[in-house]
């Protein structure tokens, strides 16, 4: 099988999948890396190490993954396409290790089973609809984020934007402040639409992280605030803490206590309060919960 070839020319990709019965699934937002010039943006960015392990989300079929593996100690993939894998397995053999499934669900399976050694760089090509989910798992999660020297991603333009918005900016989100208080973010640079087969229809980014170290259970609380908080965006804070009552158990009056004593006035609108703020709101709220409210759940897609 020539790769170089494959790898590199939409229409030899093209007629590799009509041989082997394959097509991009558009529900999985399939749009496989084409550019040799984009790969190896992504894995200048990543900044590979001899003793790195790896972790790649959506590898297609394996364009960055065969660099990678001559670069890096160990790589694993997570990938949901059982075509893909059966290809993947067929090019790589042993020297690949597959994780099959939704990322959204098996990265944080994968970091319990290996968390005294979770991956030291994170990239991939993700899927449009699916990018924030799966980069809030890798953010939120102990054992990924905490232990981390970078994350490279291709996402959508619009999503590159919201990731490094700052307050009072239309693109700042509950998703800007997660990213903010896990980490530097970076929006790196736009990749042409012909980078990808097919072409996507809209701009695609590529962006780093390079995580810092932050409590994952408080970071989760402030996550939970600022959704809360963000949940009727036109409206001020007061008319959003029942919202955040209901998602944390604790009592409006206890939540207003807290924000005064932070200095957040309730007349003010979530999208201008700072994402350092949130985490105090959360450190407040966590330290004045009785104990029998309910802890918040796992945070959701943003």
């Amino acid at each position: 099988m020539d790769w170089s070839k494959i790898d590199n020319s939409p229409a030899a990709l093209r007629r590799f999948l009509e041989e082997e019965g394959l097509a991009p699934k558009k529900r999985w937002g399939q749009n496989f890396m084409v550019s040799p010039g984009a790969r190896s943006a992504v894995v200048t960015a990543l900044g590979v190490r001899p003793d790195d392990l790896v972790w790649e989300i959506g590898p297609g079929f394996g364009a960055i993954t065969a660099l990678l593996v001559e670069a890096a100690r160990q790589v694993v993939v997570f990938e949901i396409d059982h075509g893909i894998i059966r290809v993947l397995r067929e090019r790589f053999g042993s020297a690949l290790a597959i994780v099959a499934g939704d990322a959204v669900k098996t990265l944080a399976g994968e970091s319990r089973e290996s968390v005294s050694s979770g991956p030291n760089l994170v990239v991939g090509n993700l899927p449009y609809r699916s990018a924030a989910a799966i980069i809030a798992v890798l953010l939120e999660t102990d054992g990924i984020g905490s232990r981390c020297r970078r994350m490279v991603f291709t996402v959508q333009r619009e999503m590159a934007r919201r990731m490094v918005a700052l307050p009072g900016r239309k693109e700042y989100s509950p998703f800007s402040v997660l990213c903010a208080l896990t980490g530097a973010v970076t929006h790196d640079s736009d990749l042409a639409a012909g980078s990808f087969y097919p072409a996507p229809e809209v701009v695609s980014s590529l962006v780093s992280v390079e995580p810092k170290p932050v409590d994952r259970g408080l970071l989760q609380l402030a996550s939970v605030c600022a959704r809360s908080l963000f949940s009727s965006r036109r409206k001020t804070i007061r008319n959003n803490l029942r919202t955040l009552e209901s998602a944390t158990g604790v009592a409006v009056e206890e939540i207003q206590r807290a924000l005064d004593e932070i200095g957040i006035e309730n007349s003010r609108r979530a999208e201008t309060v700072e994402p350092e703020a949130y985490l105090r709101l959360a450190e407040r709220i966590r330290s004045g919960r009785p104990s029998e409210s309910p802890t918040p759940g796992e945070p959701s897609s943003r």
